[in-house]
């Protein structure tokens, strides 16, 4: 089944454009996860943790859970923004209306998904920075309170995604639900008689004209001897 047009994507086979590709606003909030799935595992990977002793603390209130967390969600949102871009790049491409629609759901079920995990993750680590000591020398402060941020911030690109996914959803919906004849602009038109029918009113046979038109003939009279 051909694919063209359906679920907001152009045609399948059509050539591809670099420019306009880079501009769909869903490889902006796809390129936008990237990067803040980066600074978050980044941040609490690279000063997340301090050295006591010979063994590593969390700087989350000395909760392993969360620093595992943070790094958890992060990573996994890195490889699916990858994945998604390169989904990005192929959806033009697939013609199969079927294939169209599971990436779609696909990604406004992971997307919504992953929304929920990061609100999670930014209260979570929100409490547990709340409840912690201060790091000595301030160590490792910024990159524990950027991972919150853009824990926060992640929350709204995946949204986003979600939100643009249920948008092609939708597209993909009412184009399946739409009438496949053009109406009428003008309205319908009456009914209309035999092609060779003719509204002249019924006029008389014309052997009853030429009656009419011959003069009458005078009375009989006998004539006189």
């Amino acid at each position: 089944m051909d694919g063209g047009g359906a679920y907001g994507g152009g045609k399948a086979g059509a050539p591809f454009d670099p420019i306009a590709f880079v501009q769909r606003p869903q490889v902006i909030l796809r390129a936008a996860c990237l990067l803040f799935a980066i600074i978050v595992f980044g941040c609490i990977s690279n000063k997340g943790y301090i050295m006591e002793g010979e063994t590593e603390v969390c700087l989350y209130n000395g909760d392993t859970n969360a620093c595992n967390y943070g790094v958890g969600i992060g990573v996994l949102a890195f490889l699916a923004s990858i994945g998604f871009l390169a989904g990005e790049y192929l959806f033009e491409q697939m013609s199969s209306v079927k294939t169209r629609k599971h990436y779609v759901l696909l990604d406004l079920g992971f997307s919504g998904f992953w929304a929920f995990l990061y609100f999670v993750g930014f209260c979570y680590l929100t409490n547990a920075w709340n409840k912690s000591k201060q790091p000595p020398n301030d160590y490792g402060v910024n990159n524990v309170q950027g991972a919150i941020a853009f824990c926060f911030f992640s929350i709204f690109t995946w949204a986003g995604c979600a939100w643009f996914a249920y948008q092609r959803f939708k597209q993909g919906t009412d184009a399946a639900f739409a009438p496949s004849y053009e109406a009428d602009p003008v309205g319908g038109a009456g009914y209309t008689s035999y092609p060779d029918a003719t509204d002249a009113a019924y006029q008389e046979p014309p052997f009853a004209q030429q009656q009419q038109q011959q003069p009458r003939m005078g009375d009989f009279q006998a004539p006189a001897y």
